[in-house]
């Protein structure tokens, strides 16, 4: 299976794709093509120092959408609208939101769209054949990158297509000792997306770091 990370140059999207490597062909995608290139010849460099043997290549991000089965919008939500507006060739891929639209006032806010959520915004936005999923909304940046740390998380995955909401699913499994839970409908992806700017809030005021979330 091929996932294709638009945006994967950033510290979530290149930390996503250290990660799903070592089980999948993973294509980084950036606006630009030698950043995303240096950025795959990195991080298998880091890979190969741990043992682990990976697949990853370097392209522009609509080379990630054109060569992937799933493609992952590790994108700002600021940049969401922008970013979409310039790619095409969406149509019945799954695509996957880890978006959370959110402002930094004196304290962490959920701002979603008019739609009420980026999953929702994203499905407005990309042609009608797509399969949305939102997923790893509640993973911090860091802890992607944190190779050596094993994710314990629980993952909540949205989403109207049944089977591709069950893909999702078993990609979010095979991915440290991350647990993904069926969330329901793509609707309920506006109650996911509010649990990180709460989780941001929490771990400020209690002075903790990279606060995530397990159901039990």
């Amino acid at each position: 299976m091929k996932i294709g990370i638009v945006g994967g140059t950033g510290d979530i999207g290149e930390g996503m794709a250290m990660r799903l490597s070592p089980f999948f062909d993973v294509i980084v995608g950036s606006r630009e093509a030698d950043k995303a290139e240096q950025t795959c010849k990195l991080g298998s460099e880091t890979l190969k120092k741990r043992g682990l043997d990976c697949s990853l290549k370097g392209v522009s991000n609509q080379s990630a959408v054109d060569d992937a089965d799933i493609v992952i919008l590790a994108i700002p939500f600021k940049h969401l609208d922008g970013t979409l507006g310039t790619l095409h060739g969406f149509e019945n891929k799954i695509v996957v939101s880890p978006v959370n639209p959110m402002e930094k006032r004196d304290h962490f806010v959920f701002v979603p769209p008019a739609e009420g959520s980026a999953a929702l915004l994203i499905k407005r936005l990309l042609p009608k054949e797509a399969r949305i999923c939102s997923a790893f909304n509640t993973i911090a940046a860091n802890k992607w990158k944190a190779l050596d740390e094993e994710l314990t998380y629980s993952v909540p995955v949205c989403g109207d297509d049944e089977e591709a909401k069950r893909e999702v699913m078993a990609i979010v499994n095979k991915v440290s000792k991350l647990q993904a839970f069926d969330a329901g409908p793509l609707a309920v992806s506006s109650m996911v997306e509010a649990l990180t700017p709460l989780l941001l809030n929490i771990a400020r005021y209690n002075k903790m770091r990279d606060v995530g979330i397990q159901f039990r």
